[in-house]
């Protein structure tokens, strides 16, 4: 497979799972949910939102660090590959954005 055929398939992946990932979020019971007042429970919803964002978010930027200083040598050498550069350093952005999305659950969570 050559490289643009990869790169297609990790394309093609990501949109997939960006496509199918909200299906499942939204996703409800038909119960009648309690709310939960307990200051303890909302506080530990706060951290878990808190770590699932901030993990997330550091990671991606650890990658887009590396992918970033990779594809500055790589476009000083081979300019025709400026759009697979884009592409992969905006992959690491999905990270980020599904990180939110679970924060997002965690802290509306019933």
């Amino acid at each position: 497979m050559s490289a643009h055929g990869r790169m297609r398939a990790i394309v093609a992946g990501a949109a997939l799972l960006v496509l199918t990932f909200p299906a499942t979020a939204l996703a409800q019971t038909t119960e009648a949910a309690t709310q939960t007042t307990d200051p303890d429970v909302l506080v530990a919803r706060a951290f878990a939102a808190a770590i699932a964002m901030g993990a997330s978010a550091l990671g991606a930027g650890y990658a887009q660090a590396r992918i970033g200083a990779a594809g500055a040598g790589t476009l000083a050498e081979r300019p025709e590959a400026a759009t697979s550069v884009l592409v992969l350093l905006v992959l690491p952005e999905l990270i980020v954005l599904l990180g939110f999305v679970i924060a997002f659950m965690i802290g509306t969570a019933e």
